[in-house]
């Protein structure tokens, strides 16, 4: 599994998120990242199913709430414990 350390500097990486349903207002949960703890590992970016996670401009996790609904994966494998789950 790669992660953004193995590709090379100012190489982009996008998911295709023109495809990806649009989430209403039904999301009860959302993710908060703490920036101070991530790492920017890649784990939640490989991990979410919605491909709601993409990198800000210091490589750490940042979530697009156009897409994320709010499922958790993301929180549930960051092993910096940097994901949190609140209400929307």
């Amino acid at each position: 599994m790669a992660n953004w350390k193995d590709i090379e500097e100012g190489a982009i990486i996008r998911h295709n998120t023109d495809k990806s349903p649009r989430t209403g207002d039904w999301r009860y949960m959302k993710p908060v990242v703490d920036k101070k703890t991530c790492l920017g590992c890649g784990i939640c970016f490989d991990s979410c199913p919605e491909a709601a996670i993409d990198y800000d401009s210091e490589r750490k996790a940042d979530i697009d709430f156009d897409i994320c609904k709010g499922c958790g994966v993301c929180a549930t494998v960051c092993p910096q414990k940097a994901i949190k789950m609140g209400k929307n």
